[in-house]
């Protein structure tokens, strides 16, 4: 096998896995917004009346 060839390979192979993290970072990122969202939701729907009425007085 060819010399070159082999590193080119070998790089591709690097460069790839090297993407494939990147991505699956990015994912979880996501997915880490996403559930703290989805806990935001779901502590305003324990206690729907809260910031629904103003108490005011002049």
């Amino acid at each position: 096998m060819d010399i070159r060839a082999l590193a080119s390979a070998t790089n591709e192979i690097g460069l790839m896995g090297q993407i494939s993290t990147m991505v699956l970072s990015k994912s979880l990122d996501n997915m880490e917004v996403m559930g703290d969202g989805m806990k935001k939701i779901m502590e305003a729907s324990v206690q729907p009346h809260l910031g629904q009425n103003i108490d005011y007085s002049i």
